[in-house]
């Protein structure tokens, strides 16, 4: 991993704390509307999932972003963050075959402050193949 030479900072450890707060509300959100929480931070070489979730043949691999403006969590995902989740979606399916056949999307939890959570189902499209 590249150094910036701004981990230890206030600044990057409050948008740290920003973000793990945003994953941890995200999850209760989705716990709340009946989903099942298959995996948290699922991390591979050249991708991650920041959730995967289940409900009945449907199993999501949602990104979580969090903007001070919730407009600008809306515009997040882009086309480089896409790729990188279909890598970790296959991996993932890789080591959870039992999951083949299953309907699967990508999903978004957009988090601002003093706003509800916004779950977007099929919030972008993945490639499994």
């Amino acid at each position: 991993m590249k150094k910036s030479g701004h981990e230890g900072s206030p600044a990057k450890l409050r948008a740290n704390l920003f973000g793990l707060r945003a994953e941890w509300i995200a999850t209760a959100w989705l716990l709340a509307r009946g989903y099942r929480v298959l995996a948290r931070n699922f991390v591979v070489k050249g991708g991650e999932i920041d959730i995967v979730i289940q409900r009945g043949t449907t199993i999501a691999f949602v990104e979580v972003k969090a903007r001070k403006e919730f407009e600008q969590a809306l515009t997040a995902i882009q086309p480089n963050k896409r790729r990188r989740i279909s890598r970790a979606a296959r991996a993932w399916l890789t080591r959870n075959p039992w999951a083949n056949g299953s309907t699967l999307r990508g999903d978004a939890v957009f988090i601002s402050p003093w706003r509800l959570p916004h779950h977007e189902i099929a919030a972008y499209t993945i490639n499994i193949s």
